[in-house]
């Protein structure tokens, strides 16, 4: 493997999201611990997804996060991306000539309910009845709806800062008694003292690649896949390959509530659950499988990929308009 170039500058794409700028920073520090004189250059830019605030679906999707990076990718505008795992779709291949090559350690993948600056709630249940809370994800609005029918819940899109501003009611948007989003999106952004619950991953199962960055670049790049695979943490690869194997499987949609999250036991045993729910969460289905003898990541998404497909997982996703 050729050595990255002291006289090559390396250039990141990313979102230009303060969220994505802030991961770009925490993989630029890890890279110059690598290659003390690296010179990394962030090249940000505002995706369709960014610039859209209605539903995903309508416009093609949460790979819309992705695409335009990863069209700088493949030109050769950027020698890098880096992307929240979770939007990277799981239904297709990755773009032609692009790998990932590395996953950084996981983070956490727990979502959290947020209420106003002012309301007394400190959990789910204490909502009452018809109130409404905000979430952007289709899965979490299955699984609120599954344990809390009689709540309204909405979808709420946008930067993590501008949502909760729009809960505390400082921003336009719709009156939200409480909202619904990832831990890890508050923790970078310095958000985390506004979380009143924080949900378990048995009372909230987490999308595919929660709390994950993963690493792009050209499969013929030789010099920057050697450099990011020094960064590569392994257990999290394993985890994260068994989960979108599943996801894969499934041939989801975006408006798919799939939730899935895979974990290494302290036996060194791989141990995946998978869920797959109707969109208002009151038909779902349930598998978990451990990595037994073979431990193969693949294998596991794909066994768990089979027995949600065998209890019905398919005519449930066939079902959910996209």
């Amino acid at each position: 493997m050729t050595d990255f170039p002291a006289d090559r500058p390396l250039r990141i794409g990313t979102r230009s999201s303060p969220m994505a700028l802030a991961q770009v920073e925490q993989v630029t520090a890890l890279l110059r611990k690598q290659a003390p004189d690296l010179v990394v250059e962030s090249v940000p830019v505002t995706t369709e997804a960014d610039m859209w605030q209605g539903d995903l679906a309508k416009l093609g999707g949460k790979g819309l996060f992705t695409k335009r990076i990863d069209q700088m990718l493949q030109r050769g505008e950027v020698d890098m991306a880096v992307h929240c795992v979770k939007d990277v779709p799981g239904d297709v291949p990755l773009p032609d000539g692009i790998v990932f090559a590395a996953y950084l350690p996981r983070e956490g993948v727990r979502n959290v309910l947020l209420v106003p600056r002012e309301s007394g709630v400190r959990t789910l249940d204490d909502l009452p009845a018809g109130a409404t809370v905000g979430t952007s994800a289709v899965r979490r609005k299955a699984q609120i709806n599954r344990v809390r029918p009689d709540l309204n819940v909405v979808r709420l899109r946008g930067l993590v800062g501008t949502r909760v501003e729009k809960l505390d009611g400082d921003k336009p948007g719709p009156k939200l008694d409480a909202m619904v989003l990832a831990l890890a999106g508050l923790e970078r952004v310095g958000l985390t003292d506004r979380a009143r619950q924080v949900f378990t991953e048995a009372e909230m199962l987490p999308a595919v690649g929660a709390g994950v960055l993963g690493l792009q670049c050209r499969r013929d790049d030789g010099p920057v896949a050697g450099l990011l695979a020094r960064l590569n943490h392994e257990r999290t690869m394993r985890e994260v390959t068994a989960e979108r194997v599943m996801l894969h499987g499934l041939r989801e949609h975006c408006n798919s509530p799939i939730a899935e999250y895979c974990v290494t036991e302290p036996d060194g045993q791989l141990s995946l659950r998978g869920m797959v729910f109707s969109r208002d969460g009151s038909q779902f289905v349930h598998a978990h499988c451990w990595g037994e003898s073979l431990n193969d990541p693949a294998v596991l998404g794909s066994r768990v990929c089979a027995e949600l497909l065998r209890q019905g997982a398919r005519d449930i996703i066939s079902g959910i308009p996209h």
